[in-house]
């Protein structure tokens, strides 16, 4: 004979579903709940069974309360399961266990239980903590804004630098030039894209253009040359252009990051001065050398920001705050700290000299300043103070369609400047000798 059947316990066989369940009254008064939902409500069963869910699991957020209650509303009046979007629902700790509140999240979905007329009998409430998916989900969103950010943030960088900037794939193809670039030689992006760019390079200079920038590409060694770059107007100008290989941890070659900025001037000076009276010799030598020191200011670039060939700074708000200083520029003010302080605070020296008030009127005005060959006084850390020159710019930036700072880009031409004195009072001398 089979053997009987014991009665099922409903009750026991529903406290033990491996889920987070809670019973309710259409009313929302507690009915029962599964052994899951008393671990995690953390109040024992015995002490909510007969209360009003909302006056057993109070609430922090009204808000939050009212989307459970219209969820629950929703059961009532339509009798059709209904899912609440992820919902915050802080839930009160035992004294015993620290008291206060923890910050959860969850989300629910309420059932009707109808009776054999359809009337409803209770509704049963299915709920599932998420609040570790939500907070990872939550931090993946804050990362991708984060470097989203920082994207435009380096994208802005290489379109503001007043220096021609370019990228390569690793076997050498140009694949980005920036605004500096395309505007100088009057070319849109997909016509120097590739190798096109040698269109725009002197004809005399084209042939050892390319065979360098090979040569680096198969040794994946720095790439460093001096050549005349066609400008939209057609005259061509020399610029000094070095460029570096972004290598994984691995050593493989993932990028190239190049660098251009226009010599021309400082290339035509040293030729004058080579071709000046032999009795000037001493001088022009000292100008070559001036040269060959700025020369080798832009030979010192290892990377688009850190080792640019020039002194730049970012100068942060209405009040010049320094945000990020080069080495270059940072020699100019040795000893001193600068970045995180205003330009008043870092070199109280220039305020009377006029700088702040350039400044200021860029900052309020948008128009770009382009210094030639200012003097500035700048104080050694002995107290004394040295005079230099500088060509410089200062243009203003915007971050989401709003004033952000100042670029500041310089060259010191302290030596060019006196060489070329020299040579003036030296040639002046000689006029009135005669």
């Amino acid at each position: 004979m089979p053997h009987p059947i014991p009665p099922v316990d409903y009750q026991k066989l529903f406290r033990s579903l491996p889920e987070n369940l809670m019973l309710m009254a259409p009313d929302a008064t507690i009915v029962d709940n599964t052994d899951g939902h008393e671990q995690v409500s953390l109040k024992k069963r015995e002490e909510v069974i007969g209360l009003n869910m909302f006056d057993a699991f109070p609430s922090v957020d009204q808000n939050q309360g009212d989307i459970i209650y219209q969820s629950q509303e929703h059961v009532r009046q339509h009798r059709e399961p209904h899912t609440m979007p992820v919902i915050r629902y802080d839930l009160e700790v035992p004294a015993e266990r620290g008291g206060g509140f923890e910050e959860l999240y969850w989300q629910a979905t309420h059932y009707p239980i109808l009776d054999d007329k359809g009337e409803l009998l209770y509704i049963l409430q299915r709920t599932q903590d998420i609040t570790e998916q939500y907070r990872a989900e939550q931090r993946n969103q804050a990362m991708q804004r984060e470097l989203a950010e920082n994207q435009e943030r380096t994208r802005f960088i290489l379109e503001s630098l007043p220096v021609l900037i370019w990228t390569a794939t690793p076997d050498g193809q140009r694949d980005f030039f920036n605004h500096r670039w395309l505007s100088l030689t009057g070319k849109e992006a997909d016509e120097v894209m590739g190798m096109q760019w040698l269109d725009s390079v002197h004809p005399d200079d084209r042939s050892a253009v390319t065979r360098i920038w090979q040569e680096s590409v198969m040794q994946g060694s720095v790439y460093q040359v001096e050549y005349r770059l066609r400008r939209h107007d057609g005259q061509y100008r020399w610029v000094l252009v070095r460029a570096m290989p972004r290598r994984a941890a691995s050593g493989e070659i993932m990028m190239w990051v190049g660098c251009g900025t226009d010599i021309h001037d400082q290339k035509q000076m040293v030729q004058e001065l080579l071709e000046a009276n032999e009795q000037q010799s001493t001088l022009s030598d000292q100008a070559y050398q001036a040269y060959e020191l700025a020369r080798s200011q832009k030979e010192t670039f290892h990377n688009l920001f850190e080792q640019a060939p020039a002194l730049i700074c970012i100068l942060r708000g209405p009040e010049h705050r320094f945000e990020f200083v080069n080495p270059q520029y940072q020699q100019l003010f040795r000893g001193r700290q600068l970045v995180g302080k205003t330009v008043v605070e870092a070199l109280p020296e220039v305020i009377e000299q006029g700088f702040v008030n350039l400044l200021d009127n860029v900052y309020a005005t948008g128009e770009t300043f382009y210094g030639n060959e200012l003097a500035i006084m700048v104080e050694n850390p002995d107290g004394t103070a040295r005079q230099l020159y500088l060509n410089f710019t200062y243009q203003l930036f915007h971050e989401q369609g709003a004033k952000a700072g100042i670029t500041v880009f310089a060259y010191d031409v302290t030596d060019l400047v006196l060489a070329r004195k020299a040579i003036e009072k030296s040639q002046g001398g000689a006029a009135n000798a005669s």
